[in-house]
C-alpha cells in the first residue's frame, strides 16, 4: 500500500515515499506528486532505439559512463524530482553523489552527460519546466525527442513537424539548435555519433530494417 503525503513535499521525502518494486513511475512537480502515464509503443520504441545506439557508441568509443535504469534527478529548488527517459552519467562523479548508491539520486550536474526526454501528450513539461531546471543544475546537454511534432510553435517552428531539440549549455545557459531531417545531429557530449533525427523518428514504428 502506498502512503499518502499532504502536499507540499520535499524532495527527500518524495525519496522516502517512494514505493519499492513500484509498477510504474513517479516524478514530483513543486512539491507535488505526479504519477506518470503509461508509454506507448512508440514511445518505448523511440526510447530503446536510442539507449541502444548510445551505449554502442559508448562501448565504441570507450567513454567513461553509463546509462543506468532508473535515476532520479534532484531539482536545485527542492521541490522537483525528475526521472529522464534516458541519462547517461559520469562514472567517475557518482563517488560525489551521496544519495546514488542506495537510492539512484543524482543532484549535480557535472554527474550528467546527457539527458534525454522524448515527448508525450503532456510535451509542457519536458519544453518549460525541464528545461529551466535542467539548466539551473548546469546539465550540459538535453535533449527533446518530439517524434510526433506536438511541442508548441515557437519551440519546434510552424508548421509543427517531428524535431529534435538539442539544448547544449553555454556560459550557464542552455543555446538550443533544432534537427529535422537527415542531416547528422550535432551533439557535445558524443561527438562522433552517426545519427540523425530522421531516423531517431522512424524507430518509433518496428520494421525489418
Amino acid at each position: 500500500m502506498i502512503a499518502t503525503l499532504t502536499t507540499p513535499i520535499s524532495f527527500d521525502e518524495f525519496v522516502d515515499w517512494y514505493p519499492e518494486n513500484a509498477t510504474c513511475k513517479y516524478e514530483l512537480r513543486n512539491g507535488a506528486i505526479v504519477k506518470m502515464p503509461l508509454a506507448t509503443g512508440e514511445h518505448s520504441n523511440v526510447i530503446g532505439f536510442i539507449a541502444s545506439e548510445l551505449h554502442f557508441e559508448i562501448r565504441r568509443s570507450q567513454y567513461p559512463c553509463l546509462i543506468p535504469g532508473d535515476c532520479l534527478l534532484k531539482a536545485i529548488d527542492d521541490k522537483s524530482g525528475y526521472q529522464p527517459d534516458i541519462i547517461v552519467l559520469n562514472k567517475a562523479q557518482l563517488a560525489e553523489e551521496p544519495g546514488w548508491q542506495k537510492k539512484s539520486v543524482i543532484t549535480k550536474g557535472d554527474s550528467v552527460r546527457l539527458a534525454i526526454e522524448v515527448v508525450s501528450t503532456n510535451w509542457q513539461d519536458d519544453y518549460l519546466r525541464k528545461v529551466g531546471d535542467y539548466e539551473l543544475m548546469g546539465i550540459p546537454e538535453y535533449w527533446i525527442v518530439d517524434y510526433l511534432g506536438l511541442g508548441g510553435r515557437r519551440f519546434i517552428g510552424n508548421p509543427k513537424k517531428p524535431t529534435l531539440s538539442i539544448y547544449q549549455l553555454v556560459d550557464g545557459e542552455y543555446q538550443i539548435t533544432l534537427f529535422t531531417g537527415n542531416e547528422r545531429i550535432e551533439s557535445l557530449a558524443f561527438p562522433q555519433l552517426q545519427l540523425s533525427a530522421a531516423e531517431i523518428f522512424a524507430a518509433r514504428t518496428i520494421t525489418d530494417r
